[in-house]
Order: C-alpha cells, then sequence, then structure tokens
C-alpha cells in the first residue's frame, strides 16, 4: 500500500485532496487574521482597556494549543477526515456565535471555542496531506497546501476593506463569514477520504486499500500495515517521549520560533509600529488593512517559492536557511521603522513577511513527516501547542521590551526568536534525517533517541 502512494504519479484525486485541504486551511488562516483588522471596533463596542485587549489574544492562543493537543490525539485515534471536518464546523459555528456576542465576556468566551477548532486544523490537515502524497511531491505539495494560509490572510484582508472602509459596517458582520466555513465543512466530507495510512494503523487494511486504488489507479493485495500503538493520550505521549524524544523536540523548537516570531512581527507592525496612538509611524486603522494585504502576498510568494525548495535541495538547508533569512530580516524592519517611512517600513515589513512564511512553511512539512502514522497528528498537536506558549510569551515580551527600550531593541527580540528556529534546524542538518524522497515508513521506523542527538535513518 505505502508503496503505491509513493510510487504513485500526480493524480487528478491528489490535486483534489491538496485543494479541499488548503481551501480548509485558507479558512483558518481568515479567521486567525480577521481579527487584527477589526480589534479597533472591538475595543471600542465594548469599551476595551490595553489590559483586556491581551485577552483577546491570550485566550485565542491558548485555546489553539488546547485544541491542537486534544483534537490532535483525537485526529490519531478516529481519524483525520472526520477531525477535520469536525473541527471546521466546530470553529465556524463558534465564530458565528462570537459575531452576535453581547458583551465582553460571552466574546472571549467564544472566540476560545473557535481557537479550539483552528488548534485541531493544525493537526488534521498538516497530517492529512503528508499520508496522501507521493514521497517526491511530498515537500511541495504539503508547503503548498501551507501556503494557502497567506491565501486567507490576502481574503480577511480584502474583507476587512469591503465590509468596514468601503461599507462602514461594524467588526461583526466579518466575523459572519464563518458561514462560509461551516457550509464548505459539509462540502468537505465528500471531496477528502480517509487516510490510508491511518486506516491501515488501525487495522482495516480492507478499507486502505480501497482508498489506495481510487487515490493511485492501482490494484494490489494489501500491503502495509502499522501497529496500532497504544490508545490513551497519555501513553502515546509516553511513546513519542520515550522513542521519538529528539524529534518532538525539533518540532516543538520550529514551531515555537515561528509562532513568536510570525505573530510578534503582525503584532509588532499592527499596534507598534502603525497605531495611531503608540505607532512610530502611525497610519489611520481603515488603511492598516491594506499594508496587510500587501504583505500577505508577499507572503504567498514565500510560501509558493520555499515548497518547491523543499524537494529541490531538501529539507536541512531549507529550514536551516529560511530560519536564519527570517531573523535577519527583523534588521531590516528595524532599520526601515528608524526612518519614520510608512513606504520604507511597509517594503521591510512584505520583505519579512516573505521570509517569515519560508520559515513556518518549511517547518509544517518537515517535523510533520517525523513521526508515525499512528502518532503523527498527536505529535503536530504537541509541537503547536508548545507554538502557541512561544506566541503568547513574544507578544508579552514584544509590549514589555517596546514600551521600556523601543522598537529597535523589540525587533532585536524577534530576531532572536528566529534564530531559535535556525538553531534547531542547524542540529538536525547535523544530526537528524533528511526526508527528501523518503518513504514515511522509512523514515518513521521505530527508533530510541536521544534529546541530543538524533539517530540517523
Amino acid at each position: 500500500m505505502a508503496t503505491r502512494l509513493d510510487a504513485s504519479a500526480w493524480r487528478p484525486m491528489h490535486t483534489r485532496i491538496a485543494l479541499a485541504l488548503g481551501i480548509g486551511w485558507m479558512l483558518d488562516a481568515f479567521e486567525v487574521q480577521i481579527i487584527g483588522s477589526v480589534i479597533p471596533g472591538i475595543q471600542h463596542e465594548f469599551s476595551l482597556g490595553s489590559a483586556e485587549s491581551v485577552w483577546i489574544n491570550i485566550v485565542w492562543f491558548g485555546g489553539i494549543a488546547l485544541g491542537a493537543l486534544g483534537f490532535g490525539y483525537l485526529a490519531d485515534r478516529i481519524g483525520r477526515k472526520r477531525l477535520f471536518v469536525a473541527t471546521l464546523i466546530l470553529y465556524s459555528v463558534a465564530a458565528i456565535a462570537t459575531a452576535a456576542a453581547p458583551d465582553f465576556t460571552l466574546f472571549i468566551v467564544f472566540r476560545f471555542i473557535t481557537a479550539l477548532g483552528v488548534g485541531g486544523e493544525y493537526s488534521a490537515v498538516t497530517s492529512a496531506i503528508a499520508e496522501f502524497t507521493p514521497a517526491r511531491n511530498r515537500g511541495r505539495s504539503n508547503g503548498l497546501v501551507m501556503s494557502f494560509w497567506a491565501v486567507g490572510g490576502i481574503l480577511a484582508s480584502v474583507v476587512s476593506i469591503l465590509v468596514i472602509s468601503t461599507l462602514g459596517l461594524t467588526w461583526r458582520y466579518t466575523l459572519l463569514f464563518g458561514v462560509i466555513s461551516a457550509a464548505y465543512g459539509l462540502l468537505a466530507r465528500r471531496l477528502i477520504p480517509e487516510s490510508p495510512r491511518w486506516l491501515a494503523s488501525r487495522g482495516r487494511t480492507a478499507d486502505a486499500d480501497r482508498v489506495v486504488e481510487s487515490i493511485t489507479g492501482v490494484s494490489s493485495p494489501v500491503g502495509y500495515v502499522d501497529t496500532v500503538g497504544p490508545g490513551t493520550g497519555l501513553s502515546r505521549f509516553r511513546e513519542l517521549w520515550r522513542n521519538y524524544r529528539g524529534r518532538l523536540f525539533f518540532g516543538m523548537a520550529l514551531d515555537f520560533s515561528e509562532a513568536a516570531g510570525y505573530y510578534g512581527l503582525f503584532t509588532a507592525m499592527s499596534i507598534l509600529v502603525f497605531s495611531t496612538a503608540t505607532g512610530v509611524v502611525p497610519i489611520a486603522d481603515g488603511v492598516l488593512p491594506y499594508y496587510f494585504l500587501i504583505a500577505n502576498v508577499a507572503a504567498l510568494a514565500g510560501g509558493i517559492f520555499v515548497s518547491f525548495a523543499l524537494d529541490r535541495i531538501g529539507r536541512k538547508p531549507t529550514v536551516t536557511f529560511s530560519y536564519t533569512a527570517a531573523a535577519l530580516s527583523m534588521i531590516g524592519c528595524a532599520a526601515a521603522a528608524a526612518t519614520g517611512s510608512p513606504v520604507v517600513v511597509l517594503i521591510a515589513f512584505s520583505v519579512a513577511a516573505f521570509f517569515a512564511t519560508c520559515a513556518w512553511v518549511s517547518a509544517y512539512p518537515t517535523f510533520s513527516e517525523l513521526f508515525p502514522t499512528r502518532l503523527r497528528a498527536t505529535g503536530i498537536g504537541a509541537s503547536v501547542a508548545v507554538g502557541r506558549i512561544g506566541a503568547i510569551i513574544g507578544q508579552v515580551v514584544l509590549a514589555v521590551t517596546a514600551t521600556a527600550w523601543g522598537v529597535g531593541i523589540m525587533f532585536g527580540i524577534l530576531g532572536l526568536f528566529w534564530l531559535i528556529g535556525a538553531a534547531a534546524g542547524a542540529i538536525w542538518w547535523r544530526f537528524g534525517t533528511e526526508a527528501r524522497g523518503v518513504s514515511l515508513e522509512t523514515l518513521t521506523k521505530k527508533r530510541v533517541e536521544t534529546p541530543s542527538v538524533v539517530t540517523r535513518a
């Protein structure tokens, strides 16, 4: 079964699955990024101070962390397809409820539930695309699916411009686009089959074989069977810790670095650089979505670029160079902010968004393929959870450093966050496994690892 999946030519079924997962990922990104454009309206309607506004992000990232952990375990337990559809519908309905929230308390409650669903999507989408794709295309296809995130950011900017800036409507109307996500969740049930590797890992080899035949067009006796492994969440984490500890640390380091750096970059720009109240390059609130739109176009270009690099030059150099370039781009942002020119800052912001997206898009396909099928979503969920802690820490640290020491130091801190991922990539380059063109089954044969040295495949 695995041989047929890896040796298959790229077929229309692969395209359909990739597009279906990518659209779901795009809708996740819309939900994550739309809030940045409408925070001023939320603050005004609920009369929020700066301390209360911080809770919007803290609750959001905390919810994603818990959702990634819990739903990651469930994706390994009950399947990728079910979790993809269920979490898509969960966060869509919660987003609609958030739009109708009569007060700030209920807004936070519904926003937390929305975040739980989005967190589950991280594990379901990243696991699924890795398990469907031929080995020689896995880096490119996974990266391109991840690049739909920038498309979601572009959509969020366009909706914000149309709904708020052009039509003059309130922030509530932007969140009602969750109706589209909910409808798509029902459609996705027909577009995406269950992962055949997951089916085989549960002993459902006949079902797995039928799915493989529908994808590859090749019929063959049932082959690959992965062991079901531990059943409880705690036992799964124990197996990850015991047998795949180095890989788990690698995924956590990459995700912590990119979450602190990526969300920190957009927070820095929206609050500390462009804000009319506190920014060094103040612009009107209505102009901010245009800046985010341009930056997300640059981010999309970065995602597409790095998707091809993953299969052309390999995971190790792509990850290491991308995180290093993201760190260096923070120097450009600091220098641009010092000029006080909105145009110069926009250019530096767009360059930083390009390399930041190169970094995180290279990360997810790289660490997701290093866990065995029965533990893949759990390992991804644990990595994402640690990453969201990085996002919370990053934003708190940014607020403190910008207030106490200025914007230059703030971008220096952001650069250090990105260097965590660069260092993890360099260590992996020396001790880890290059996964380019290698089957998932070869990559994830049982091995014992220590935190400092990863056994070569």
